[in-house]
């Protein structure tokens, strides 16, 4: 275990992450959010699922520092009396739960059919690119909107699942070409390689070609595609949740949370969804800037 971690850490991508502040930065603010929503049940002083616990008459609270906030409620409370900070922490436990599930399936997707059509070629590969250019031309909202309708219209009762189902199926059957398209390119040119014709020769099955030397070989950019996807589907979930496709109003997400305060924007309660937002910005943003360091540690050329 020692020498595996100081391999990594005399590995060129450690190096570079070392010496890169902004990295550092991204990456610590990223790890920060991340705690805050794994373990928001032990860390928040205060539980917005448990309406036993929430008081009208602390509802609309400005944060602490004001004349009017409570010390007990950090950031301020919303409309139901929720605490803004613990809403934060839960909220943003829904959005990364939301955006990495829905990439991890668009990559599941998008990699496979990426490799099928780059190494088949043919009539696969004409078939599968002319539906990643259908696909291109739904936007993430107008699928949702459509899931949304048939899934409430089939089950009336199950509004939270259905929820959930509509988010991630909306981000995934959109999300799903850029890593078919990225994988098929990166794998029209490894076919063609040396190791690729050696082990067809040898007898090697094509499955197995694909999966064991192909792949290894073109995950370089799917992971820079996927670190900056996963920023792409937050931001996506958060304006499903404000447009009221998305997480229902009892489900703090931050795309809730922006939503609700949008009402009282103008009224005063500015806090509602300044706070969401700029936890909305903080995530999106660190998680880019890892992605472009990725991109940067992974290409040989800028080493």
């Amino acid at each position: 275990m020692r020498q595996t971690f100081a391999r990594w850490y005399d590995s060129d991508i450690a190096f570079s992450f070392r010496s890169s502040p902004m990295a550092l930065l991204a990456a610590l603010v990223a790890l920060v959010c991340v705690v805050g929503a794994l373990f928001a049940g032990w860390i928040a002083p205060h539980n917005p699922f448990d309406l036993t616990t929430l008081e009208l008459s602390d509802a609309r609270l400005p944060p602490a520092w004001q004349a009017e906030g409570k010390a007990s409620y950090l950031l301020g409370t919303d409309d139901q009396g929720r605490d803004i900070l613990s809403a934060l922490m839960y909220g943003a436990r829904i959005s990364l739960a939301v955006g990495v599930v829905s990439v991890l399936l668009s990559m599941m997707i998008g990699v496979s059919l990426g490799l099928l059509a780059g190494f088949r070629g043919g009539w696969v590969d004409g078939f599968l690119m002319r539906l990643c250019d259908v696909m291109l031309s739904f936007p993430p909202i107008l699928v949702a909107l459509l899931i949304a309708g048939v899934g409430r219209a089939m089950f009336p009762n199950a509004q939270e699942s259905v929820a959930f189902g509509v988010l991630i199926l909306s981000i995934t059957l959109t999300g799903w070409v850029q890593y078919a398209r990225t994988v098929r390119g990166s794998t029209l040119v490894e076919r063609s390689k040396e190791y690729v014709q050696a082990a067809r020769v040898t007898g090697v099955a094509p499955l197995r070609i694909m999966v064991r030397h192909v792949l290894p070989n073109v995950l370089g950019p799917v992971l820079v595609l996927a670190t900056i996807h996963v920023a792409t589907a937050i931001i996506t979930e958060a304006t499903l949740s404000f447009l009221g496709v998305g997480v229902p109003p009892t489900q703090p997400s931050l795309g809730t949370l922006i939503r609700v305060g949008n009402d009282y924007l103008f009224s005063g309660e500015w806090w509602i969804t300044v706070f969401p937002g700029v936890m909305l910005i903080l995530i999106a943003l660190s998680v880019n800037l890892l992605g472009d360091w990725l991109r940067d540690a992974l290409n040989p050329r800028l080493r």
